[in-house]
């Protein structure tokens, strides 16, 4: 069984909320953790009443690796399996080569906000990472979320982003989409442009250089979003 940490209040939310195989819940105050609960979660209100357990700092530190504001953390098991390739109704996510976890996990929160079919990444980045799951705020749980062995295991039409590709707001984005992003340094790789069946750019304003990697992943989703439910 491989366990992964879940950070802070949000976190458990939403791993109990998307089905985890929870472990130990372990709160440093009953009554705040359930005030929480209350306040942002009244479905999950049990789980820190009957479920938590109270414990020191020390031992809250030594479960969960180091402190939170929230005082609330857990443990639960990650998926056997993330079967990111497999048929889909919504686009997948496909992050290339990604350097910050940060960001990668902020890139899985937004996908799982917009309902994105999943999230890949291909080099050597492990997508189930402490600090990727930490910028997930535990979403990682809410839709597959995997690393690839190479391009041949992508399936569907690739749409990748960049600056000198045809404007977005010119397209349709289909539900089975792969929307291809670069790393934060490097861009696309010449094996994922190559792949790519359609190359486009996201609007953005003369002397703008750039917009972050969760940014662009939103915006490609939200248009994919938006235009399906005009249809």
């Amino acid at each position: 069984m491989r366990v992964v940490v879940l950070e802070g209040f949000h976190a458990v939310k939403h791993a109990v909320r998307f089905g985890a195989a929870l472990g130990r819940v372990v709160v440093l105050d009953r009554g705040k953790a359930v005030a929480l609960a209350r306040s942002h979660a009244p479905d999950l209100v049990d789980v820190f009443e009957v479920r938590a357990e109270v414990v020191g700092a020390a031992e809250f530190e030594r479960v969960i690796g180091r402190s939170h504001p929230t005082g609330v953390g857990g443990l639960a098991e990650r998926p056997a399996a993330e079967p990111v390739t497999t048929a889909r109704t919504a686009p997948l996510v496909l992050l290339d080569n990604p350097r910050n976890l940060g960001n990668f996990g902020a890139v899985v929160r937004v996908a799982a906000g917009l309902g994105a079919g999943g999230v890949a990444s291909l080099g050597d980045v492990d997508p189930w990472h402490p600090n990727v799951l930490r910028g997930s705020a535990g979403l990682h749980f809410a839709l597959p979320v995997g690393r690839l062995g190479g391009l041949e295991e992508v399936r569907g039409p690739v749409i990748a982003f960049d600056a000198d590709g045809q404007d977005l707001r010119d397209v349709r984005i289909p539900d089975d989409a792969v929307l291809a992003f670069g790393s934060e340094r490097h861009g696309l790789s010449p094996a994922v442009r190559e792949r790519a069946d359609l190359v486009v750019s996201l609007p953005m304003r003369p002397l703008v250089s750039s917009y972050n990697l969760t940014t662009s992943v939103a915006m490609g989703l939200y248009h994919w979003e938006l235009f399906r439910r005009a249809s």
